[in-house]
């Protein structure tokens, strides 16, 4: 996979004769050592640690579930205070991004994110410990905002090293390792309760968190130079996230790969009650479809990575995933109004199988397309990407059950009035149709490179 900086095929010459007049140096002349430079494993153990750390926070939320009922009656405290659990560790994770993000952009990738990661460790044992709920929910909020770290800092340390087509693809290869994070959480919590209580997932929790500090602390190296850090504070950074903001194309990629990501939380909270209480399946077969769902997320991943991109711009890619969305989510609605009469449980597996396969082409090119607008301020760009889908999935997630449990009619509405949205400003906001020009802030137009990504071929 090309690195950021080396050639790809996609680049103009013009573009390659610069970078091979102008070597990168360090501070004495000297070229600098490639952090993933080396043998094929390396790249694969960077890329598992840059998949756990976005899958850490996932696992941190959704393993906790099926142990909701167990922390009622062991804390003595109402059903709805210990959801409030939940919504403190999502609101940690959204809140937690915008925080870490431009801190990443002034003091370099590691520091920040090792101190993410202590705390994160550190309030997880606490949680394992917590003798009320209030404790519990103060703590989670605490988690949540310091497992923000692992999510906003993966992303940029991506975008610190690659960029066109190779960010797209390792995004992709990412997808392998944490896309399936918050969907097989649940199933592996539920395995944890079957020889301990609801403490014993925050031990497990806590034992993910220290094997991955240590991790990053011996395999995963700077990766954002001093020379490209930014100086300022806290003003500095919202200045930055302003001027993100004001370019249309960056906000339309950003909203576009958040409703997408309402489609994934309104199917995580929705599906169990329509696949269990609505069709009558068991645990056992609510969990098969749950992998084979996972199975469709990681290999469409594989395909957008391996076949599609560099092939086919990404643009086109993420059309034809918001296409397969609307189509699958339409489905969906038709079988659960009755349209169709009686369906049974195959077709509506079929058309949540649909849906998680063409996440993995939608999710992935959006935050590629996104980053590849800013040459600067990464951290920060991260932030608003993953704040806004975190943010947006909290308020729409609960619509699902508005109607009670015995209907999948708000599941299909959430998610196909999500995957309206999402192409809506994916239309108008990012004008695919258009040759663009990457920018940042009020810097010049950097023209993209011949036949890279957004332009029409």
């Amino acid at each position: 996979m090309p690195e950021r900086g080396a050639p790809t095929p996609q680049e103009s010459p013009q573009a390659a004769s610069h970078q091979a007049a102008e070597p990168p140096t360090g501070p004495n002349g000297e070229a600098p050592a490639d952090p993933l430079a080396g043998p094929r494993r390396t790249g694969f153990l960077v890329t598992l640690v840059l998949g756990g750390l976005t899958a850490t926070p996932p696992l941190a939320m959704d393993m906790y579930l099926p142990a909701l009922p167990a922390v009622t009656r062991s804390l003595s405290a109402p059903a709805a205070t210990v959801q409030l659990t939940l919504t403190a560790c999502l609101v940690g994770m959204a809140l937690g991004q915008i925080v870490v993000g431009p801190m990443s952009d002034r003091w370099g990738r590691r520091r920040p994110l090792l101190i993410g990661l202590m705390i994160y460790v550190a309030a997880t044992a606490v949680c394992a410990l917590a003798p009320s709920v209030e404790l519990l929910v103060a703590f989670r909020l605490v988690q949540g905002l310091a497992g923000a770290a692992g999510i906003v800092i993966a992303r940029a340390v991506v975008r610190d090293l690659y960029e066109g087509v190779a960010m797209a693809r390792f995004f992709s290869q990412l997808m392998l390792v944490s896309g399936v994070a918050p969907i097989v959480a649940p199933l592996i919590g539920g395995q944890v309760l079957r020889v301990t209580d609801w403490r014993g997932v925050f031990v497990v929790l806590t034992g993910i968190g220290i094997a991955l500090t240590v991790l990053v602390w011996t395999r995963l190296p700077e990766t954002l130079a001093p020379a490209d850090r930014h100086g300022g504070g806290v003003g500095e950074a919202l200045r930055a996230m302003r001027s993100l903001l004001a370019d249309r194309v960056f906000t339309g990629y950003v909203l576009t790969g958040s409703f997408a990501f309402v489609v994934v939380f309104a199917y995580i909270s929705a599906s169990p009650f329509v696949i269990q209480e609505i069709y009558g399946a068991s645990p056992q077969t609510f969990s098969l479809l749950f992998g084979a769902n996972s199975v469709g997320l990681v290999i469409m991943g594989q395909i957008n990575g391996k076949l599609l991109v560099g092939r086919v711009s990404l643009d086109k890619v993420l059309a034809a995933g918001l296409v397969a969305l609307g189509l699958a989510a339409t489905a969906l609605l038709l079988m659960s109004t009755g349209v169709f009469g009686e369906v049974g449980l195959v077709p509506v597996s079929a058309a949540l199988f649909v849906v998680m396969s063409a996440i993995a082409v939608t999710m992935p090119n959006a935050q590629a397309l996104a980053l590849m607008r800013v040459d600067h301020s990464a951290g920060a760009a991260s932030a608003l990407l993953g704040t806004s889908s975190f943010l947006v999935g909290a308020v729409a997630a609960p619509l699902v059950g508005i109607a009670g449990e015995d209907t999948a009619v708000p599941m299909a509405l959430v998610q196909l009035g999500a995957v309206l949205v999402a192409a809506a400003c994916f239309v108008g906001l990012c004008r695919p149709w258009n040759a663009r020009a990457t920018v940042e802030g009020g810097g010049p137009a950097r023209p993209r490179d011949a036949g890279s990504p957004g332009e029409e071929n």
